[in-house]
């Protein structure tokens, strides 16, 4: 039986029906939904503002974002526009700014291909660019677009509240079906029955690389269906004042809502009582009680940190997931005319296919001033450049090799942009450099990773744990639960905890 002993403990504070322990989106959209409901919800938060990797910060007048700016989940119409949804559910909503190119892709030998917001578009710089494997890549992308309208045609809850599900069927045979058949599939088998081209089936690879950090191969058909196909529906929206906005509206939504939110609050423990999760202590000492906690953190942190024993069912999951890497983050302030107006917001850098997964290799550009101005100084903007790191290759340093490395990561990067936009270099006014040390330490994610990804080969989704866990009363949400990475999957997730706790508490 899992268990901590609690005696000796002080006295509790407070009463709540849910604590949910860290304010990623995940846990907000969690919070949120939950006390729309009625429920008395305490949220802690071990930093000084909500958000996670979804957060910002601001030097000498630029307010930068944390993590990507590439937001799903801000659309119109439909149901996987969950961002919007969990907004309006307590009563806010967010201007964002509509980015017409996803991403433009810098590739090998020279090819240039940029995802627009139009498909059709889109379609057609495929057929330029792989003429003879353009039938292919029409019949692989609107097969995706299958897996979208399934999901797109149903309100997304918990899988596992059985009374969802047969609702959800009796509604949506058809759909449920769909999702069903491509539940144990992943993208690389879609893709091979349509594409024979070895550098068409990289460009996928790294279509799926850029947002779930594995190839293909690896990357679940359900969630390539949502990201491939929302681009193009919903679109990417730029969150007017930067993405941190969004957790700021939702702890607004929160609070009026009566919940409550507490910073400077770092949890070391997750309490229980007969192997039962009640409560939570402080790095303080102090200790909250509630009827359900949720975990924002992720599963390594949360089992083996937060609770000492490890139940089977994670282990089991600790055998096909494995941490993904960090980031190398640079975040440079430089004038705005080195830029041609023309410049996309987003892009990706890859000079070598079959170096894709290698640390450093795969660099990511994001420059949100080119759809919101106000977050930089006039005159200037934002280039925020990151590339996947592993936080072995930053420990053991001495602090002055540490520094010396951090500088020498970050010459490295602004050369490839320079090759991109010549006369870069000479226009940075202001630099930072963080390492996976950097998230580690702010983000309180064990080796900054941003999320866990496949071992080897697994069948889909099928193997992704849900929100509840082994230890009675206590929820996971975020990234390492079903669907996934990305702001709009850890949204679907904190929907999926909600409710299932919801549900659980008797809350309609």
């Amino acid at each position: 039986m899992l268990s901590i002993l609690t005696r000796n403990l002080p006295e509790k504070l407070t009463d709540w029906d849910v604590i949910v322990v860290g304010s990623g989106i995940g846990g907000l959209v969690t919070a949120t939904q939950l006390a729309a409901k009625g429920a008395q919800v305490l949220v802690l938060e071990r930093y000084l503002i909500p958000g996670g990797s979804a957060g910002y910060f601001e030097r000498a007048g630029y307010h930068f974002d944390v993590g990507a700016s590439m937001i799903f989940g801000f659309g119109t119409q439909g149901t996987t526009n969950l961002l919007t949804r969990a907004l309006a559910a307590v009563g806010q909503t967010l201007e964002t700014f509509p980015d017409l190119v996803q991403v433009h892709y810098h590739l090998p030998a020279g090819r240039s291909i940029r995802v627009h917001r139009d498909y059709e578009t889109f379609l057609s710089e495929l057929a330029t660019q792989f003429p003879d494997s353009a039938a292919g890549l029409r019949q692989f992308y609107d097969e995706c677009w299958q897996v979208f309208r399934c999901l797109n045609s149903m309100e997304l809850l918990s899988l596992e509240e059985p009374r969802y599900l047969l609702r959800v069927f009796a509604q949506r045979p058809g759909s449920c079906l769909g999702l069903v058949k491509y539940l144990p599939q992943n993208v690389g088998d879609v893709a091979r029955r349509y594409i024979r081209d070895p550098e068409v089936l990289s460009f996928i690879d790294l279509e799926c690389y850029i947002w779930s950090v594995v190839p293909a191969l690896q990357t679940p058909m359900i969630n390539a269906g949502m990201v491939f196909s929302d681009r193009h529906y919903g679109g990417i929206n730029y969150p007017k004042g930067g993405v941190g906005q969004i957790a700021a509206k939702l702890v607004a939504g929160l609070e009026s809502h009566g919940g409550q939110i507490r910073y400077r609050s770092r949890v070391t423990r997750i309490l229980t009582e007969a192997g039962r999760a009640v409560g939570v202590q402080l790095a303080t000492g102090e200790v909250f009680r509630a009827r359900r906690i949720v975990s924002n953190a992720t599963r390594w942190d949360t089992f083996g940190d937060l609770l000492p024993e490890i139940p089977p069912r994670e282990v089991r999951w600790r055998r096909r997931y494995q941490l993904s890497p960090s980031f190398l983050s640079l975040h440079l302030g430089v004038a705005a005319e080195v830029l041609p107006p023309d410049t996309d917001c987003h892009h990706v850098l890859l000079e070598d296919w079959a170096e894709m997964e290698t640390p450093e290799a795969t660099l990511f550009v994001s420059i949100p001033t080119l759809l919101d101005p106000s977050l930089a100084p006039a005159g200037r903007h934002i280039v925020h450049a990151f590339t996947p790191s592993w936080l072995a290759d930053w420990q053991g340093l001495s602090p002055q090799d540490y520094a010396a490395e951090k500088q020498a990561a970050a010459g490295r990067i602004i050369a490839r942009l320079d090759r991109l936009w010549p006369g870069l270099a000479e226009a940075i006014d202001h630099q930072e450099v963080g390492t996976p040390r950097t998230h580690r330490r702010f983000l309180g994610r064990r080796d900054g990773t941003y999320g866990p990804i496949p071992r080897y080969r697994l069948p889909g989704l099928l193997t992704m744990p849900f929100n509840r866990t082994a230890v009675p009363g206590l929820y996971c949400v975020g990234d390492s639960t079903f669907p996934g990475q990305g702001l709009n999957a850890v949204a679907f997730s904190g929907f999926a905890c909600a409710h299932r706790i919801a549900v659980d508490l008797g809350y309609r």
